[in-house]
């Protein structure tokens, strides 16, 4: 496109005025785009910058730019992510381009480099820091926050706001957040509480993405004209449907539904996992990531792909696959390959096929992850959380289903998930459309997939709230009353404050309204406001008769005697109109009754946070944490304590349980606190001592259930005792084989539990100096064969 004078001049001027920008985006083999540039010209210029783009439009660009400037200005960046496989994949791509000596990692577990310029860290990492005023922070000038909408997880996404909050104003802000509805809104407060930040908004994706149901062997459109939906799929649907219904010929016993298990229609068959594989393949829409909401399953359809006899590799790929794999794992002890099943995991990967999800050990995940973004896997079945920021985009996203059980129950996927979720569809700069399919079945509708393919956005909604930890630390660093301000800075409450702002609007027009029908019905033979409230005490008791006792309900019946006497006994009952006046009455006692529950809901939605702030606050005075403003010894171990069950830690502690124990004892006694079982299963502990610690410890936890509940906060999880055998034997010398033979324990479900139980040992060699020496031993009993290579970043 050629440009004209007018334009070139000002192009021009915006170069010289963002010299930095400018040299950034020279050193790139791309153009960058506007919204990459908006980006970078905001950090230049010394504000914070919120960027929300759909997923693999390129949105990390403005995060290496922050990192470009500290290196530039010799000062330092942190870059942080949601998850460990985030960090090391960010950490080698920064390690690529600027040198391993200026970028370091830090993942709780893993520590290189901790005072490079750049520092790739998960988020807990940094609020830990936050809260130790750590000396890592001396120069800190940017900070990233990739995946910054994350901070609408139920269980992690209060770090977040505790980051946002109390990260010192100085430092600027790169927030990275896929497209959510409402950036303007979380920018708004991204404002008051970070100061100036420009909010970037961009709904392109860089590669388009169709959308397409698979009803059959038939790849079908989802959309034609325009947005609607095809009618192809509704005639199909319609005639499914109609066919399902059982056949009402012959006796009972002989009925038999027209379609069986596997038949979309009677002419159209569901295809298998590996047919679908065959049929993208010939549609040229590999490689492609089938997203199926079960480890279980994902396990599953590699191994039907591999009776199907797919091949997707040439002989050629197939040797760089076994390079990758010998690089990825030569490490691991012979003896554990078998019980990881890695000659069957080998033969699929130089098949082109591979399962991804949390059960895997790391060190194969990382492997599929490689051999996907070389090409060199063409199908991968994954479970959500690959859609988590990993950089493994493909062609083509498969889902086969549109519902997912949550750990409680089978529930819809949402619009954002499905927006997360097909974002992995179309790699930038290799092809020129993504693509969704849908695999039809008769759980799924079309109106329904419609309006998730269709909605592209959804709102980001604070999950914030203090936990004990953080209200300890809060109060040591800031003192009771300016901590419960700071915690009113919350995004929770922004949210809280704003939503109050509507109900009381609506309260304000309600007693208008009453305001004017109290005009309109008076009474010439006396106050009918005062008969009107008779009636309505009447209509209050009545309502409120249900599920009482016969006592109580005897005594209602009298209060209503009483009552309906004194109404006929009011002069304005033998009012001519006194029905009309009645209706506005009505009218005028169902707005007050509107305003009552909207006061109600404005009452907890005001203060919210500094009212649970209190509530906390109020257990860890009883429990002797704290000592009106001040912080007891008790109160500093528990800062040091983090994670879902720290308030039941630090009490374990102070009872001086874990005094007594050895290091596997130790081990076995504080898998209760980390891990949480996939189902419920009957727990087997060992004998002895860990008996009476794990009882003692149950029984501590009833203790604090009570206070809470008292108190009327939401209860602390239940510890969990499925995993202190396991634990147990392990820090015994026991073999991975031996201790997962006859479990449902998975090795990614293993190793992940233990790397908790080695973050736990860690916190509490520093708050408990006295148990040291145990934690130390019970580290290097743990921290062996699969556990120790698995934290290794290759």
């Amino acid at each position: 496109m050629t440009l004209s004078p007018a334009e070139k001049y000002a192009q021009v001027k915006r170069k010289a005025a963002h010299p930095k920008t400018q040299s950034f985006a020279d050193s790139h083999p791309f153009e960058l785009d506007s919204f990459q540039i908006q980006g970078c010209h905001a950090l230049e210029a010394g504000h914070s910058v919120l960027v929300a783009a759909p997923t693999g439009a390129g949105k990390t660009i403005v995060g290496e730019f922050a990192a470009h400037l500290a290196i530039d200005e010799g000062k330092k960046c942190f870059y942080t992510t949601p998850i460990k496989a985030l960090s090391n994949q960010k950490y080698q791509d920064l390690c690529d381009r600027y040198g391993e000596s200026r970028v370091g990692l830090l993942t709780g577990d893993t520590s290189f480099n901790s005072e490079a310029q750049i520092v790739v860290m998960t988020t807990e990492v940094l609020r830990n820091m936050i809260y130790a005023n750590s000396s890592t922070l001396i120069d800190l000038k940017y900070v990233v926050m990739d995946e910054v909408h994350y901070l609408a997880d139920k269980f992690r996404g209060a770090v977040w706001e505790e980051i946002l909050i109390h990260l010192p104003e100085s430092i600027q802000l790169a927030a990275l957040s896929a497209t959510v509805s409402n950036a303007e809104e979380f920018g708004d407060w991204l404002q008051t509480v970070r100061g100036e930040t420009k909010v970037i908004v961009s709904e392109i994706r860089p590669v388009p993405l169709y959308q397409h149901v698979l009803f059959g062997h038939k790849l079908l459109d989802l959309f034609v004209d325009e947005g609607k939906v095809n009618p192809e799929i509704l005639r199909l649907e319609k005639e499914s449907s109609r066919q399902i219904r059982t056949r009402y010929g012959g006796p009972a016993h002989k009925k038999k539904p027209l379609l069986e298990k596997g038949q979309l229609t009677t002419s159209v068959k569901a295809m298998g996992r590996g047919e679908v594989i065959d049929k993208l393949d010939r549609e040229g829409l590999l490689p492609a990531i089938t997203f199926i909401f079960s480890r279980a399953a994902c396990d599953a359809a590699v191994k039907q792909c591999l009776a199907h006899s797919i091949r997707l590799t040439s002989a050629e790929e197939r040797s760089e696959i076994r390079e990758v794999i010998h690089q990825k794992t030569h490490h691991i002890p012979e003896e554990d390959l078998v019980i990881l099943g890695f000659h069957e995991w080998v033969e699929a990967l130089e098949r082109g096929l591979a399962a991804h999800h949390a059960g895997l050990l790391p060190a194969f995940k990382e492997t599929v992850e490689e051999l996907f973004q070389r090409g060199l896997v063409k199908a991968v079945f994954a479970t959500e959380t690959l859609a988590l920021g990993i950089n493994m985009p493909a062609r083509t996203v498969v889902l086969e289903k549109l519902s997912k059980w949550n750990g409680e129950s089978h529930v819809s996927v949402t619009p954002g998930e499905y927006t997360q979720l097909t974002g992995r569809a179309g790699r930038r700069g290799i092809d020129i459309e993504g693509n969704a399919v849908i695999l039809w079945n008769r759980d799924i509708d079309s109106a329904s997939a419609a309006g998730l393919a269709s909605t592209r956005t959804y709102p980001l909604k604070s999950s914030f709230k203090p936990t004990y930890n953080m209200t300890i630390n809060l109060i040591s660093q800031f003192g009771a009353e300016r901590a419960r301000t700071s915690l009113e800075s919350s995004f929770a409450q922004f949210q809280a404050d704003k939503a109050v702002v509507g109900l009381a609007r609506q309260i304000a027009r309600n007693e208008r309204a009453i305001g004017d029908l109290d005009n309109t019905y008076e009474c010439h033979l006396g106050d009918f406001a005062e008969y009107s409230d008779l009636r309505d005490q009447i209509r209050e008791i009545e309502r409120s008769a249900d599920f009482k006792s016969k006592k109580t309900r005897l005594r209602m019946e009298e209060e209503i005697t009483e009552l309906r006497r004194a109404m006929r006994a009011h002069p304005c009952h033998g009012c001519s109109d006194r029905e009309t006046h009645a209706r506005y009455s009505e009218r005028i006692y169902r707005l007050k009754r509107e305003n009552k529950g909207l006061a109600e809901r404005v009452d907890t939605r005001t203060n919210v946070i500094a009212k649970r702030f209190d509530r906390v606050r109020l257990i860890l005075e009883r429990l002797g944490y704290i000592e009106g403003n001040a912080i007891t010894d008790s109160g500093k171990l528990l800062s040091k304590i983090y994670g879902e069950t720290d308030l039941l830690v630090a009490e374990t502690i102070r009872s001086g349980d874990l005094d007594t124990l050895d290091p596997a004892e130790l081990v076995s006694v504080l898998s209760a606190f980390v891990f949480e079982a996939r189902r419920d299963e009957a727990p087997k502990v060992p004998r002895g001592d860990v008996q009476d610690v794990l009882a003692e410890l149950v029984h501590r936890w009833g203790t604090i259930y009570d206070k809470e509940v008292e108190v009327g906060l939401e209860p602390m999880r239940e510890p969990d005792l499925a995993f202190c055998w396991a634990s147990h034997r392990w820090a015994s010398g026991h073999s991975l084989s031996a201790i997962l033979k006859g479990t449902e324990l998975t090795v990614g479900d293993f190793v992940r539990s233990m790397k908790q139980i080695i973050d736990l040992l860690r916190q509490i060699s520093i708050a408990a100096p006295h148990l040291q020496n145990t934690v130390e031993s019970a580290l290097k009993k743990i921290d062996r064969g699969v556990i120790a290579y698995a934290g290794a970043v290759v």
